[in-house]
């Protein structure tokens, strides 16, 4: 049916942004008369050209990435399957640090919650992705750092990003000093916040400190930095660093991410693992007062679920107040999906999980321990460092890359080439993450099958760094001594007089024998099935 409107009508078919087609203007007649506008006579622009010179540039620099097909089996931690279903090998540079990924009580507890609420949350949080599972999760996440509130996003990449611009561009003439190692998240945060940046040298206070003097006590400043650096594996003096916030009137944002599960009595990470008695007080009948510790004192937290959790997400935990406005202004949390409820509730099971038995940290950690000894008498290059990063130097790309395909093709053993941009170039290496699942067998395995690559590609060794003045803290005087490990032997439970090799022993048979677990709180309870689990040594022989 068409409307036909009488020629003294006052309605209109006119719509205010919508060129009406009966009423021409005089610039758009005067345009067709005129006609197209002659084509572009010079060349257009080569899109494939672009991509393939970028792509260039890496091949020759020998940054270009290779991801290798590679499928970890739950019920075979640490091992994978390749691209062949048949072929195993022995993964040693996965984040999964604990191997919650495969933790049965997580499996289980994902296993219900899928079944009863589906795959995806259906949403962002404002449209029906906000359920029992978030409220859950976060309310968890807050108890571990003694915090008011906590948040989750998809990625803690996308937390660090949307905190750090968030509250760079809404705070007043906001400058944010940056650890100079600090993660691409951090960086590319600050860099959407459009605040000024102050970058810092790693670690260093007196730097710190001479950037923090320079600025007016009443600008608002934020301090950004790690507890680890997950490719070096240093820890930043995160109580001195407090001390220079509270004597500039700077906060604290401090990235725990290769930290939570893995330090402190309740795995909150290493703020909490400063602070360790007191802490670890909180589950006795006469605990401590936590007001004041290096945690309580750290004003932001940010952590993911994607490592030592087994999961995937991140999340910020600190002041109500600070949560509320990211929750209220940040769009990389406003307009994302929810994670799915499984997700959400296998992650909310991991932490719960970690947080009431220090097991496997002191497996991993004890692992570790035996690793970098056993390289270090070799005179394999590992850079010094406390925490359970074993980073091996080998300090050019083309090498790292056969160091990694050699260990791979030749022995069966996964460890990634890291390169440019991740590390600088002249610091390639390999990274070994060792997991509660590295038992002795594995680890002579490795150690020997690094010996052989070394011996083939005649990598330089610690002894070759160090006559050329050292690099990076190879070969460098001191640099073992200034880097002890964090955990401290009473910590591992270590006995007077005790191997390594006699504590792992003893740690195997207590989880062989430990008691079963209180019931972890769920969103979605967990079943019968699952709490009648909680005998079993997670990440070992589960």
């Amino acid at each position: 049916m068409r409307l036909v409107l009488p020629p003294d009508s006052n309605l209109t078919t006119e719509h205010p942004n919508l060129t009406n087609p009966l009423r021409s203007s005089p610039a758009a007649a005067e345009a067709a008369a005129r006609g197209p506008p002659p084509a572009p006579t010079n060349e257009p622009f080569s899109y494939e050209g672009f991509y393939n010179a970028e792509l260039e540039k890496k091949h020759k620099d020998k940054s270009y990435r290779y991801f290798n097909n590679i499928n970890r089996l739950a019920k075979e931690f640490p091992r994978a399957h390749t691209a062949s279903a048949e072929e195993r090998v022995t993964v040693w540079c996965s984040n999964d640090y604990l191997g919650m990924g495969r933790n049965p009580h997580v499996l289980n507890s994902m296993h219900k919650t899928l079944d009863t609420y589906g795959a995806g949350a259906g949403g962002t949080r404002n449209i029906s992705g906000h359920n029992q599972h978030a409220v859950a999760l976060e309310d968890t996440l807050a108890k571990l750092h003694g915090k008011e509130a906590a948040l989750v996003f998809s990625s803690c990449f996308v937390a660090n990003d949307a905190t750090l611009a968030t509250l760079g561009s809404k705070m007043p003439d906001c400058v944010i000093l940056s650890d100079s190692l600090n993660h691409a998240s951090m960086i590319q945060g600050i860099r959407h916040s459009g605040a000024k940046k102050m970058v810092f040298k790693h670690n260093d206070m007196e730097d710190l400190e001479t950037k923090l003097a320079s600025l007016p006590l009443s600008t608002p400043k934020i301090i950004a930095f790690e507890s680890v650096y997950s490719m070096c594996g240093s820890i930043a003096p995160i109580e001195k660093i407090c001390d220079l916030s509270d004597k500039y009137g700077a906060i604290t944002f401090l990235d725990e991410v290769h930290a939570v599960g893995m330090y402190g009595p309740h795995g909150a990470g290493v703020a909490e693992h400063l602070d360790y008695a007191t802490w670890q007080s909180q589950d006795t009948a006469s605990p401590q007062s936590t007001k004041g510790t290096v945690q309580d004192r750290i004003d932001i937290i940010t952590g993911t679920l994607g490592k030592a959790y087994g999961c995937v997400g991140g999340y910020i935990a600190g002041s109500a107040a600070m949560v509320d406005t990211i929750r209220s202004l940040a769009p990389g949390f406003i307009f994302t999906t929810s994670l799915p409820p499984a997700t959400m509730a296998g992650a909310d099971t991991a932490i719960q999980y970690q947080s009431q038995q220090p097991r496997d940290r002191v497996l991993q950690q004890l692992h570790t321990r035996a690793v970098k000894t056993a390289l270090k008498d070799l005179d394999i290059p590992v850079i010094p460092n406390p925490s359970h990063i074993v980073p091996l130097l080998v300090g050019d790309a083309e090498l790292a890359k056969k160091a990694s395909d050699k260990l791979l093709e030749e022995h069966g053993i996964y460890v990634q080439a890291i390169n440019y941009p991740t590390v600088p170039r002249g610091e390639e290496r390999l990274r070994i993450t060792p997991t509660p699942g590295h038992v002795k067998p594995l680890r002579d395995h490795l150690v020997q099958a690094v010996q052989a690559v070394w011996n083939d590609l005649g990598l330089k060794r610690t002894s070759d760094w160090q006559s050329q003045g050292g690099f990076v803290g190879v070969g460098v005087e001191g640099a073992e001594a200034a880097n002890l490990p964090i955990w401290e032997d009473a910590q591992l439970g270590l006995q007077p007089g005790e191997s390594l090799e006699g504590a792992v022993a003893r740690e195997f048979n207590d989880a062989a024998s430990q008691v079963t677990l209180p019931p972890l709180k769920a969103a979605t309870p967990l079943t019968e099935k699952a709490h009648s689990g909680m005998n079993i040594p997670v990440g070992v022989v589960a």
